[in-house]
């Protein structure tokens, strides 16, 4: 009896996944692009079913260190011109600093802001930086779990930045194709806030692309979809491109 349950303990050890195993192997499915140039569709839905639609231009360049990222608004005219840049630092608080052209000043986006509407959609700061997972902890192992007929790994992670808007994060990972593809927000009183899904993945040069991401914010009932129109990986972007000289 005693060796049952000790070989039964020792099968449920050899089956379990660390969280952050799991959400290592999947952010190294979508590593690896160097640099990228996106042209990107944000829509913007409210309760009513009323729609705000923005065009941008994406630059991002991948560095172990940390990404950088640059964000250029394009549509509608009173935001063109509008620019996000933005400084991964693992493990720690990201830099961001938000060019606004009808007042021509760059204004640092405050660590403590960071949870804040990015430009009146239901993306934070936050979700817009890189999703970088050694920006987490993993207090659990990955559970196995099935929805819909597919089986995912569901990861618990918990932001290692204090000033982060959620207490902790769900994600669900494809199990067969080791993606994210959706997952489940929680404020700061460890209730619901969000709902996240990540769709339309495209193979390029290797390098897994997400193309399309919705949000819901279930405490407003808002949406934001934010849909990649173009997208173009390894184009040779260096340091220099993302300057905070070139926000002026």
């Amino acid at each position: 009896m005693r060796k049952s349950i000790l070989f039964l303990c020792l099968s449920i050890v050899l089956l379990a996944e660390s969280g952050e195993k799991v959400a290592k192997q999947a952010y190294e499915k979508i590593s690896g692009y160097e640099s990228s140039i996106s042209k990107t569709t944000m829509v913007l839905k409210n309760v009513q079913g009323d729609e705000n639609i923005r065009k941008l231009e994406m630059k991002k360049l991948e560095n172990k260190n940390g990404d950088k990222s640059l964000l250029l608004f394009l549509y509608p005219n009173d935001l063109k011109g509008t620019k996000l840049l933005s400084y991964e630092v693992i493990g720690r608080d990201d830099k961001q600093w938000l060019y606004l052209p009808a007042l021509k000043r760059v204004k640092r986006i405050s660590s403590r802001n960071k949870s804040g509407s990015f430009m009146a959609s239901e993306f934070s700061y936050e979700d817009i930086s890189s999703q970088n997972y050694q920006n987490y902890t993993y207090p659990k192992d990955a559970k196995k779990v099935s929805k819909d007929g597919v089986e995912y790994f569901e990861v618990l992670r918990v932001p290692k930045d204090k000033h982060s808007g959620y207490s902790k994060q769900m994600i669900y990972i494809d199990i067969k194709e080791n993606l994210a593809r959706f997952g489940e927000y929680f404020d700061k009183q460890n209730r619901l806030l969000k709902k996240i899904s990540f769709q339309n993945y495209v193979l390029l040069d290797g390098v897994y692309r997400v193309h399309k991401i919705m949000i819901k914010n279930v405490q407003n009932k808002k949406e934001s979809t934010l849909t990649w129109d173009d997208d173009t990986i390894k184009v040779g972007l260096s340091k220099k491109d993302f300057s905070k000289r070139i926000l002026r």
